[in-house]
């Protein structure tokens, strides 16, 4: 298979910078980005890919029993890396992105020079000792809505997770990308992100790690932001001025430059 034509690869910023792979979160794709990819094209060779199922990636690639856990998703992720024999790649994950990341990072260390976590969630289920933000009860119900309506749930849901209701143009911005989205392949992907748990594979990531947060989320407390830092070894922490799980859009500004300073590091 066309692993370029399968994830709707793009590239854009240097081509003799180190390469910044960005990764979307859930009912986006890399569309989500624009507002940080001319900066962090200005160092870097910025690599931009939608997920099997999303924007204009090849649907008929879509396998339920290969995307019923993110691995499936991390898997495309380091067949991206292989096909185009990429090296020492700093990736960017949004949201259930980050845990793909993880999950690629832990497999193959040595094809990834950073690790950037952008409002990571490894487990959105409260637990004794544990806050993920959600009871069971919330993520059933919420999995319901979703399976019975889901452009009625897009409509009501992509506001939440935008936040920022003071510019309702960011959540309408959402809204449309999750109607966008194929309602069967969208469904199988939610009940994949919001019931996966990968808190013990933080531990396995072995490369530089920042991990960024928005301020006010919704949907990754602090909390969370503070188990996955503590979580993986040698991370930093960065919390963005920022309301909202998606600040690549509601702050790309402070988005971006932390990825740069980040990126920079590196070198």
């Amino acid at each position: 298979m066309d692993v370029r034509a399968r994830s709707n690869i793009t590239f854009t910023g240097r081509d003799d910078g180190p390469v910044v792979m960005l990764a979307h979160g859930f009912g986006c794709d890399q569309h989500m980005w624009r507002r940080i990819t001319a900066t962090l094209g200005e160092r870097s060779r910025v690599l931009l890919f939608d997920h099997v199922g999303a924007g204009g990636s090849d649907l008929t690639a879509w396998d339920p029993d290969r995307y019923a856990s993110l691995d499936g998703y991390a898997r495309d992720v380091l067949d991206i890396c292989r096909e185009l024999d990429l090296r020492d790649v700093i990736f960017v994950g949004h949201s259930v992105s980050a845990m793909i990341g993880v999950l690629a990072v832990a497999e193959e260390p040595d094809r990834f020079a950073g690790l950037v976590l952008v409002t990571p969630s490894p487990c959105y289920i409260d637990e004794d000792g544990y806050r993920g933000g959600f009871t069971r009860d919330d993520i059933d119900e919420l999995l319901e809505s979703l399976d019975s309506n889901y452009l009625g749930w897009s409509a009501s849901m992509a506001p939440v997770i935008m936040g920022n209701p003071d510019r309702p143009e960011l959540g309408e911005e959402l809204t449309a990308s999750f109607c966008r989205t194929d309602p069967a392949i969208a469904k199988s992907f939610a009940r994949v992100t919001f019931l996966s748990d990968q808190r013990a594979d933080l531990a396995r990531v072995a490369v530089p790690t920042l991990v960024l947060e928005a301020a006010n989320d919704a949907i990754a407390p602090p909390e969370v932001g503070a188990y996955v830092h503590a979580r993986i070894p040698g991370s930093r922490l960065v919390t963005l001025d920022a309301t909202g799980h998606c600040p690549q859009l509601s702050a790309p500004q402070a988005t971006a430059q932390a990825i740069v300073a980040f990126v920079a590091e590196l070198r």
